[in-house]
């Protein structure tokens, strides 16, 4: 097969779907992984996508790739993170101590919260002000401010969250494949999402069906590693199926 086809039906599968790993597209055009990886190489370098670890991703996927900051995030797929919001909520029971991750599926979380005898803590200022304003008990860690993602990060808040035990926490993330796992752009964020799940005994992770099979920078934890709350999936993504992946109505 010429160079310009295999490139013509990389660049269709990767920009109709925002992603695609190097096994998929193999699979998928009927030649090598070494080819692919050649190929992806090439197309990475005229600007046509963005190469990342085990595949590609569409170039207009750029929250999958880059830190966006909150407000531009929050405005993106709301009927489908509100659904996912009110969903979690209700997994939170008066007992819980709770961790709640920075992020705009989270944020809407927030937003939808009611059991004011559980304990919250966050690494978002944003949350921690939503939270305080309505009369929860909330936490907050320390470190350095993030303005993108209003988030703390660096070695003061992974000393903090290693003195705490949480019973359920809640996570966003910028990309959700299984091989990859749960990924996000930053890498001081992304040890504090690893860090922080570490020290969680029921994990979720809130994301819109528009993460799924994408793949970001750095991973912070295995796909089996919690349960992914979301909403409808495309047919042909991998994660149908899976015994971890809850979807929900949007």
């Amino acid at each position: 097969m010429l160079a310009d086809k295999r490139h013509s039906m990389i660049l269709g599968i990767v920009n109709d779907e925002g992603s695609a790993t190097v096994g998929d597209l193999a699979e998928r055009i009927g030649i090598s992984e070494s080819t692919i990886r050649r190929d992806l190489a090439q197309l990475a370098d005229a600007g046509k996508l963005s190469k990342v670890h085990g595949g590609a991703v569409a170039l207009d996927a750029e929250d999958v790739q880059h830190d966006v900051p909150v407000a531009e995030r929050s405005a993106k797929n709301v009927a489908q993170k509100r659904a996912i919001a009110q969903a979690a909520a209700r997994l939170v029971g008066p007992q819980d101590f709770v961790y709640l991750d920075a992020g705009s599926s989270v944020d809407l979380l927030v937003d939808c919260l009611d059991e004011m005898r559980a304990t919250y803590a966050t690494d978002s200022v944003s949350h921690a002000l939503k939270l305080a304003s309505r009369g929860f008990e909330v936490i907050v860690l320390g470190g350095s401010l993030k303005s993108a993602t209003q988030a703390v990060v660096g070695p003061d808040t992974n000393s903090a969250i290693a003195r705490y035990h949480f019973t359920l926490g809640f996570w966003g993330a910028n990309g959700i494949t299984r091989e990859d796992g749960f990924t996000t752009p930053d890498a001081a964020e992304a040890e504090v999402k690893r860090l922080s799940m570490r020290q969680t005994l029921h994990r979720f992770v809130l994301a819109d069906a528009s993460k799924a099979d994408r793949v970001s920078r750095v991973t912070f934890a295995d796909f089996d590693d919690a349960t992914l709350v979301t909403s409808a999936l495309p047919a042909s993504s991998a994660l149908l199926g899976c015994e971890n992946v809850m979807v929900v109505d949007a």
